[in-house]
Formats: structure tokens, sequence, C-alpha cells
């Protein structure tokens, strides 16, 4: 016969959890997915001990899963659209004339908007880090630029990019969680990330008046140089970026928009640059490479580094993520140890900041142990979210404040995958960059701000709080 878990059954399912997470991310570097289903089995053991059987199970695991497919087409096309946008050069067209336009007397704010550039086109702040921003280190090594400052500004202008990049893995994975839109969840960062990335301009625009200088890295000469020969740069590689634009502008939903556009690319990517159409397609499921170009013995590590992305293969790790967050999300939700701890937390929480404020904590907590973004956003998120409908907040609150307390902070994690790629190819200890990467630890505190002001807090009518979740 279900009973309702004790307090300690529901918490231990949580604290298992970070453990878990801790011990055998952070020691023995086991992927983030199997300690999931590790932490999913012990969280099984509760469910079993409150009257549960596997079927009952299943179905809680089936029906949280249920609610995040549509994000899911959406994730994949994401795949789809980056690998066509790379073969016709839609892509590689945005980092051309980013870096063509480098303005050396002003690096540290040139280098926080073309890596910033790089990865809203890509979608990924650690392919715009290792790219441009290694070139960019290049050239601050040449002018003189105290290489901290230089990998703040990567930095911050790399994960500023991601956040804000409908192509991003994290932050289609925060619109899902929270099913919110996910053009209504990047309107709604533009509250905490663009005040805290103006504060960050300001800054690098005075600490970088000490440096000048008119040099240009040969390494960015060499990709300019490698890219112009790959791609035929012009009006045609803008063409599908149009096409999406009028697709959403004609209302068409966001997955046939970005499927047309994608076709569009292909045959683009074809008549434009002569690559044989059949890569087209290829580049829809396993991503672009340099051999889909004609002549590839002039593409060089770096430059492959950057065109060599996309494809809906290269989105199976997000994907994987979720089935495993959701599984442990489902089991503990079933069980009911999920409303065990969500009415305890909302019998001390009595405000929008109070509720801020512990969404914050609650990413920071998991952030430290988990060093991926991706759990904090699964893992707080679902506990967090309705306690969020029941203050009348609309959840792009609560998407927005995941991002901010999770994807922002991971580059600043000196253990996390992010803060340890970043050391590695930047080449910068993290204690040189951190002061610098201004924006990723602004927005935390503009958060909370907002939260206990009400300042940029959306709130929701009684009539529409079911609505928010159609329009994931």
């Amino acid at each position: 016969m279900k009973r309702q878990p004790t307090l300690l059954e529901a918490l231990s399912t949580i604290i298992v959890m970070v453990i878990i997470v801790i011990v055998g991310f952070v020691v023995f570097e086991i992927p983030i997915q199997a300690l999931l289903i590790l932490s999913s089995a012990y969280a099984v053991f509760i469910a079993k001990r409150v009257g549960l059987n596997w079927k009952d199970l299943e179905e809680g695991i089936t029906k949280r899963l249920a609610t995040a497919m549509p994000a899911i087409f959406i994730i994949l096309s994401v795949g789809i659209i980056v690998g066509s946008w790379m073969y016709s050069g839609t892509v590689p067209a945005l980092i051309y004339y980013g870096l063509e336009f480098l303005n050396p007397n002003y690096f540290l704010v040139s280098a926080f908007v073309i890596c910033a550039v790089t990865s809203v086109a890509t979608g990924t702040a650690w392919g715009s880090a290792s790219t441009g921003g290694i070139a960019l280190m290049a050239i601050a090594h040449q002018l003189g630029i105290h290489e901290g400052m230089a990998a703040g500004a990567i930095i911050a202008g790399a994960v500023f990019g991601d956040k804000m990049s409908p192509l991003s893995d994290t932050t289609n994975l925060a619109a899902l969680v929270t099913k919110v839109n996910i053009f209504a969840h990047i309107k709604a960062m533009v509250w905490t990330t663009v005040p805290a990335s103006i504060v960050g301009l300001i800054v690098w625009f005075f600490a970088g008046r000490q440096f000048g200088g008119s040099a240009r890295s040969k390494q960015i000469n060499e990709m300019l140089h490698e890219l112009s020969t790959i791609y035929h740069i012009n009006f045609f590689t803008w063409m599908q970026v149009i096409v999406i634009i009028a697709c959403l502008l004609l209302k068409f939903d966001t997955v046939p928009a970005m499927l047309i556009s994608s076709l569009s690319a292909i045959i683009i990517g074809w008549a434009n640059n002569g690559f044989n159409i059949v890569d087209g397609f290829k580049a829809t499921f396993d991503g672009f490479t340099k051999g889909m170009v004609s002549s590839n013995d002039h593409v060089t590590g770096k430059v492959a580094t950057l065109i060599e992305q996309g494809g809906m293969m290269s989105m199976t790790e997000i994907i994987v993520t979720i089935f495993c967050g959701y599984a442990f999300a489902g089991i503990v939700e079933r069980s009911g140890c999920l409303d065990v701890i969500l009415n305890k937390i909302s019998s001390n929480i009595h405000s929008v900041g109070q509720l801020i404020l512990a969404t914050v904590i609650g990413g920071l907590m998991m952030v430290l142990a988990a060093g991926v973004a991706s759990v904090v956003i699964i893992m707080v998120g679902v506990l967090m979210m309705d306690m969020y409908n029941k203050m009348n907040l609309d959840r792009t609150n609560l998407s927005r404040t995941l991002e901010d307390s999770g994807t922002m902070i991971i580059p600043l994690i000196p253990w996390g995958t992010s803060g340890i790629y970043y050391t590695k190819q930047l080449g910068v200890s993290f204690d040189q960059f951190f002061i610098w990467t201004v924006p990723c630890y602004l927005c935390i505190v503009f958060a909370l701000i907002y939260g206990f002001t009400g300042i940029g807090i959306k709130k929701v009518k009684q009539q529409d709080k079911t609505s928010q979740g159609s329009e994931a």
C-alpha cells in the first residue's frame, strides 16, 4: 500500500544524487549520464519503500519524458540547421566578418563581441573559444595585453553568445524543462545578460585603453584566407537567414521553419560553393567536415575545428542527458518525494525575492557539485517550477535564473568541464581570468536585484498559467 515519503526519505534522494555526482564526476570522472542512472537506482529504492512497483515508476518516467519530446524535436533540428549552415557558409561568414573588422585599439571589447557573435551563430561557447578565441589570444600576446584580461573577455563573449543563441543546447534545455517558448526564454534573459555585459564592456573599455596598436595576427590572416578559399562569401550566404526570419514572421512553427531554412542552405551550399549536394544532406546528420571541401589539403586544424560542427548526432549527448535526468526526476516525482520537498521549501518562502534567491542557491550548489549546466537546469528546474506557478510568476523568470546560476557560472568552476576546457584551450589559469569574466558573475547579482525589487519580473494572470506550457 502506497504511503507518503517522510521528509528524510524525500531529501535523501537529492542528497544521494549530489554525493554520487560529486564523487563520481569530480573524483573519478565518470560520465554524468551514468551517475544520473545510478542516482535513479537509489530513487527506485525509496519508491519501493513507499509502496510503488516498477510499473508505477515506468509511468512516471514516461509522463515526464513526454513533456520533453517537443523540445527534443527542436534540439535535433538545431543539429540539422548548424550542419547545413556550415555547409552553406552562413556561420563561417559571420565569423569572417567579425575577425575582419577587429579593432586592436579596443581589443577587449572587440574580443567579447567577436566571440559573442560566433557563439550566437554556432550555438557553442566551446567552438567559439577554441577557434576565434585562440586566434585572439595570439593577438593579445602580440599587443602585450594581459592574458587574463583577454581570456576573460573571450570566455564571457563565448558564454554570452551561447546563452542567447536559439541553437544552443543549454538554451533549448532551459526552455524545455520550464515549458516555455525558446524565444520567450531568450527575451527574458536580456534583462540580466545585457546589463551584466554592458558593465563588462565598460570595464574592458577602460582596462584596455592602456593597450593599442594596429597589428593583426598571422593566425587571423590565415584563418580569413582559408575561409574565403573554402566558401564563396557573398549575398547568397545570407539567404537561409532571410528564409528562417521570413518563416517565423509568417507564423511558421519553429521546427518547420528550421527545416525549410536547412533545405535552402543545402541548395545554396551546392550552387554557391560547388560542394557535393549529397554531402549537404550528410551534414544534417553527422555534421559538416573538411572532407566535404573539394580540396581539403589547405584546411588547417584550427579552421577544421571551426567548420566541423552540427548534425543531429552532435545533439546525442544532450538528449541522452535529458533522458537520464528525466528518469531520475520522473521517479522522484511519482514517488511523492518532490511534493514533500516542495511543501517544505514553500513553507519558508513568502516572496518573489526569496524564491529567486532559493533558485540561485540551488543552482550554485548543484553547479559546484556537478560542474555541468545540464544537471542544474534539469534538477533545479523540475524542483522549483511548481512554486513559480503557485506565485503566479511567468516561468521565463525560472528559465532565466537557471541559466544565470548555471550556464553563466560554469566557466568559473575550476573542476568543471568548461573551466578545465577554457584553461587548456586558452592557456590561462583560472586565477588569471576569473575577475575579468565580468558578466558571468554579475548575472546572478542582477537576478537577485530584480527578484527583491520586482523589476523585470513577469507575472501571469491566474487563467493564463496553463498556457505557458503550450508555448514550449
